[in-house]
């Protein structure tokens, strides 16, 4: 299955690896914006979705065969970009660019990957320094010893079970998001069992 990127217009990757996702994605769908900022990187997009507010009069001539306008305010560019990929069958995503510059934009970004991941199944973000995946059931996460990994739940009544950590969790709930946050992968591998809801799983590269 092709991944699809969804770049939006944040910071802009610059990890070697995930500089290769990007090389050789077949589909990238840009949030408004960050359309300039993947020209200047050497690729045009395959779309370009948002309210235009923030892509320049000759980028809206460049790509008008590509741009999809979306002019409700009710949502954010991202979760427009999303609706996208979701409307043409997009199924394996990565979220590029979702982090940084704004506090409060990272913030609702990563917050919102929980209510995406209920529409597209295969959906996560990668920044520079992490992935962040929605894990809803029982799930074995590769990983490797020493790896740092952070847990937050959206809904303070998910609980919690992990495996295979430093600091293992049995049926915790995680009422404020610092009480998951910096743990460390003993093996290989670690499980999150969430029961009555999802919860964001970081894992530091």
């Amino acid at each position: 299955m092709t991944t699809t990127i969804i770049l939006a217009n944040g910071d802009f990757p610059s990890k070697a690896e995930l500089l290769q996702i990007l090389r050789q994605a077949e589909h990238i769908v840009c949030c408004d914006g960050a359309a300039e900022k993947l020209l200047k990187f050497g690729r045009e997009p395959s779309a370009v979705v948002g309210d235009m507010d923030s892509l320049s009069q000759s980028l809206k001539e460049r790509f008008a065969d590509r741009i999809v306008v979306i002019d409700e305010q009710e949502t954010n560019d991202l979760t427009k970009a999303v609706s996208y990929c979701e409307r043409v069958g997009f199924q394996e995503i990565i979220i590029m660019g979702a982090t940084g510059i704004r506090e409060d934009h990272t913030l609702a970004n990563i917050s919102l990957l929980a209510d995406y991941s209920l529409r597209i199944e295969g959906i996560s973000m990668l920044t520079d320094y992490g992935r962040i995946d929605v894990v809803s059931r029982f799930t074995r996460m590769n990983s490797y010893p020493g790896q740092q990994v952070s847990l937050f739940a959206i809904d303070p009544q998910t609980i919690v079970s992990v495996e295979g950590l430093k600091y293992p969790l049995v049926r915790r709930k995680l009422s404020n998001w610092w009480q998951g946050s910096i743990n460390e992968a003993l093996e290989s591998v670690f499980v999150v069992k969430p029961e009555k809801g999802a919860v964001l799983v970081y894992r530091a590269h």
